[in-house]
């Protein structure tokens, strides 16, 4: 056994670390966290300065071991997990694990991080070891404590109040009042009416311009508010400039645009998201292997990109000098500034001895890994090798032509165009944006123009525009978010979409988020009893209380105090003030044309329904509820298809048995009934227009599927005992039990 017990967070990374380290060093993983709090009351203490009782988890019971075995032999303990507070955090609980094993007394341990996973930062990391950093670990600690305190108070409170096994999360929670308020805002948005007059003009080449004075004055957004007014104003240019529009300005200007900086975790997510259209936890994912390490040349297993979870910019003074020869290798001289650039890092908390993701060696280009990775490793690393090679170039230079043209005394037309005198790093890498900008309008090229010329105007067209409402949230526009309001951090922003899309508060759909009913009556019921903990303010303001603990500027448990007792307080007044009602959102959808009653849409403790009626106190008639669709929305339901639900229960006839078929939609989803016999529908089947013939076809399946599963029969067939996924039971089409232990199915009685 080695006398040097190396531990790392993930087994990708042993073979490429063993083979720098040799045997003198054991390399086992962690395989990610190894304790953790486990959801109970009492797992936080309170009532002892915030004592936190952590156990193993159970996944991690046999690499715990494992470790700890090995450890009995070592003489010296390097943990060399992530470079992150929760790579930290990791350490530490290692460390806590064998200390309280009595394994490391009177034994060296070291902190090593790598910042890759190459020769020269491994060698670097272990000549260069740290003791834990206990700061590090307190923030993570604060985070975890604030995190479970938050999740295991508001819970119950939500199961209580809105819905049972429902959830929230501190930072989840803000994330998911951005997604439902801008849902508000797009249901709330009137559309304006605006019209845009653009002339066709011919010089040497066609080309348009867009009508900016109308009539002496500064032409405003709604000024052509309706077709009337846009056709009279066409005409009336028309005539004024008599086929022919002056040139009576020409404004040049030239300008230099420089390359964004490299990729921090954010802007990763948020550019692979637009570029290549993966998501956050994908992108997070592939970013993982190829940190970790691919097989490349004669099999050498090498990281191939720096460690993904950071927000600092910062390059090291190696990493420009190799940069700065791959970009004269690869684009020439002329695309390298005299001196390297350097970029500003905006995150208060990032740390500069951190980098930015970039590959580990510049010199090591996409074309000449494309044998060994698949088509997505390929993409990303493509990606982050474009982006860094065009952060050290030089900028683009851009020369901007703007031209006034007059249509007589009437009114003015401006035409605008670009022109790259040189491309810098556009020859690399452009940035991708989420809307169009002024930029995209002005790419255009124009032919040469010079006051006093006059261009034949070809025609002049109206084009009638509405108003947009703000678009939904993408990953990349959501993180973005986030990121500004000063909200989770870059190790948390996959985790909380995934977590969101998890609890299904809100849905992806053609790569935009959808808050569902019971993420909006959740958004609601926060906003509305515990506005100041999904305030953006508020959580941005304890992400930077955490950092501070982070830095050793604060202590962690006095931040758990101030936060605990308003906290707590707060949870018990509304356990005792709120009551379901007071967060059950109704919406009135129209008049039932048949009975003439209201129909309203809302979200019960079981799901959102629509309902015909209401009830009255005393009166032993209930009104009738539907359920909704899986696609439906108490908020947008119309009341056509709010009718359509109530179709249900549909009699579709008899089979050849002379049973009464029907189809409705239970708690498990639609089936079709005959007798006490219930078939699932299968994906594609309507409820609402499955046909007799479908519905016998599924019967007959359903029944064959039942004889493949009877083990015996008894009383005539009307008890059976049935093969089960949890093992044998016993069936009378209606109730049913599961066989005791020690019986066997084909040991029973008739009178079992």
């Amino acid at each position: 056994m080695s006398k040097n017990l190396l531990i790392v967070e993930s087994p990708a990374k042993i073979k490429s670390i063993s083979k720098v380290l040799g045997k003198d060093f054991t390399i086992l993983a962690s395989f990610g966290h190894v304790r953790d709090l486990p959801s109970k009351d009492g797992s936080v203490d309170v009532d002892h300065d915030f004592a936190m009782r952590y156990e193993v988890i159970d996944r991690n019971q046999k690499h715990v071991a494992a470790i700890a075995k090995a450890m009995k032999e070592a003489d010296t303990l390097w943990l060399a997990t992530d470079l992150d507070r929760e790579g930290e955090a990791i350490s530490w609980h290692l460390y806590e694990i064998l200390r309280e094993k009595k394994l490391l007394k009177d034994k060296t341990v070291n902190r090593v991080v790598f910042p890759e996973i190459t020769p020269r930062a491994i060698r670097d990391a272990i000549a260069k070891p740290r003791p834990l950093s206990l700061d590090l670990v307190n923030a993570q600690q604060a985070r975890r404590a604030l995190d479970y305190l938050v999740g295991f108070n508001l819970s119950p409170l939500l199961w209580r109040k809105v819905q049972p096994k429902l959830s929230a999360g501190r930072v989840q929670s803000p994330a998911l009042r951005m997604i439902v308020e801008r849902e508000e805002e797009i249901e709330a948005f009137i559309a304006q009416e605006y019209w845009s007059l653009t002339a066709d003009c011919m010089a040497s080449a066609a080309f348009g311009a867009k009508l900016v004075e109308y009539q002496g004055k500064k032409l405003g957004q709604f000024d052509l508010n309706t077709e009337a007014l846009a056709t009279a104003a066409r005409r009336a240019l028309e005539q004024a400039a008599g086929g022919e529009l002056a040139v009576t300005d020409v404004r040049r200007k030239d300008r230099q645009r420089r390359a964004a900086p490299p990729f921090i975790t954010s802007t990763l997510q948020q550019e692979a998201a637009r570029k290549l259209g993966f998501g956050t936890q994908r992108t997070m994912r592939l970013a993982q292997d190829l940190y970790e390490g691919v097989a490349i040349h004669g099999g050498e297993v090498v990281g191939l990109i720096t460690y993904m979870r950071t927000d600092s910019v910062n390059l090291s003074r190696d990493a420009i000098g190799e940069l700065r020869e791959a970009i004269v290798r690869e684009y020439g001289q002329d695309y390298l500034p005299e001196s390297p650039n350097f970029y500003q890092t905006k995150s208060k908390s990032a740390q500069e001895a951190h980098e930015a993701i970039r590959p580990t060696s510049a010199l090591r280009t996409p074309a000449s890994v494309k044998a060994f990775l698949d088509a997505d490793h390929l993409k990303l690393y493509e990606l982050i090798w474009k982006r860094t090679i065009a952060s050290q170039m030089k900028p683009a230079l851009l020369n901007t032509v703007s031209v006034d043209l007059m249509a007589g005394t009437a009114g003015m037309f401006r035409a605008t165009g670009t022109t790259v005198v040189f491309p810098g790093f556009l020859a690399v890498y452009e940035e991708g944006r989420d809307q169009r900008s002024e930029e995209d309008e002005e790419s255009a090229k124009l032919p040469p123009l010079a006051i006093g010329d006059r261009v034949k105007l070809k025609a002049i067209k109206a084009e009638q525009h509405f108003t947009e409402p703000p678009p939904r949230y993408s990953e990349a526009s959501l993180v973005k978010s986030l990121e500004e309001h000063g909200i989770g951090r870059p190790s948390t922003y996959a985790s909380i979409i995934q977590v969101l899309l998890a609890r299904e508060y809100v849905r992806l759909e053609s790569r935009r988020f959808y808050p569902s009913d019971i993420g909006r009556a959740v958004a609601k019921f926060l906003s509305g009893h515990f506005a100041q903990y999904v305030d953006y303010g508020f959580t941005a303001k304890l992400e930077d209380e955490l950092d501070s603990v982070a830095n050793g500027e604060a202590q962690w448990q006095p931040l758990l105090h101030r936060f605990w007792g308003p906290f707590k307080q707060l949870v018990d007044e509304k356990n005792e003030s709120v009551t379901w009602r007071d967060t059950k959102s109704v919406r009135e959808v129209g008049v039932d044309p048949v009975t003439g009653q209201k129909v309203t849409a809302q979200l019960g403790r079981y799901g959102p329904y629509v309902q015909i009626g209401e009830q009255v106190e005393g009166s032993e008639v209930k009104p009738r509820r539907a359920s909704l669709k899986q696609n439906q929305s108490v908020s947008t339901i119309t009341l056509e298809d709010a009718l359509k639900l109530f179709q249900l229960p549909r009699l579709l006839g008899n089979d050849a048995q002379g049973r009464e078929l029907k189809v409705n939609i239970g708690r498990f989803g639609p089936y079709v009934q005959a007798d006490k016999l219930f078939a699932s529908l299968a994906k594609g089947d309507d409820p609402y227009t499955l046909t007799l013939g479908r519905a016998i076809q599924l019967v007959e399946a359903k029944e064959a599927n039942n004889e493949a599963r009877t083990l015996q029969t008894f009383d005539g067939g009307r008890i059976k005992v049935m093969k089960g996924r949890f093992g044998p039971y016993v069936t009378d089409g209606v109730k049913m039990g599961r066989l005791p232990k020690g019986i066997e199915a084909k040991c029973l009685g008739l009178h079992f």
